[in-house]
């Protein structure tokens, strides 16, 4: 189940989104690789957990280097990894492009894949306002974003879903995860 909150949309130079809510996944908890190994191991592998974490390092470290090699590595079933460029603006030419002036940094990009996919998540997933599990739960931020973005968790276009009960679940819907951004990059982070 995936618990969720809701923000106000604060920045007023998306004038569609100012003062609409908008819903966003709560983290309840972050697993490293030492929790990722143990729960691995708690699934009757032959493996210790000391051997799956090594595998798993040694994972993290090839992929971060083929990725910033500019090859993508596909894990199926969960995602394909690869590397993104942050614009800062377009140049008037190719003679005027600078990487300097034009190039605000890199980042990693993840899109999902096989059973990792949007719609393939929207069939196997519940979501749960979290104060309806939790109480009134209300964000440090007092429930604004300051930040203003609306792509996290796949972007604005969230889908219908059917209501399960008067409890705020729902399950369904569709969700976005290729949205393309202002800044000259396709929105994948």
């Amino acid at each position: 189940m995936i618990l969720y909150t809701l923000k106000k949309y604060v920045n007023e130079k998306l004038s569609a989104a100012y003062g609409k809510f908008f819903a966003y996944p709560v983290i309840t908890q972050t697993y490293g690789l030492d929790e990722l190994a143990e729960h691995m191991e708690s699934h009757n592998t032959p493996f210790s957990k000391g051997a799956i974490k090594g595998m798993l390092t040694d994972m993290v470290s090839c992929v971060r280097e083929l990725v910033l090699q500019g090859i993508a590595v596909k894990i199926p079933d969960l995602a394909i990894f690869s590397i993104g460029i942050k614009n800062k603006e377009g140049a008037a030419s190719e003679k005027e492009f600078s990487i300097t002036k034009n190039i605000a940094g890199l980042k990693l990009r993840a899109r999902g894949t096989g059973e990792f996919k949007a719609n393939s998540l929207n069939l196997d997933v519940s979501l749960k306002k979290a104060t309806a599990v939790t109480g009134d739960v209300t964000p440090p931020d007092g429930g604004k974003d300051n930040t203003g973005d609306t792509t996290q968790g796949g972007g604005t276009n969230q889908g219908g879903g059917t209501n399960q009960g008067g409890d705020s679940t729902q399950t369904g819907g569709s969700g976005n995860t290729e949205s393309s951004g202002s800044d000259g990059s396709d929105g994948l982070e």
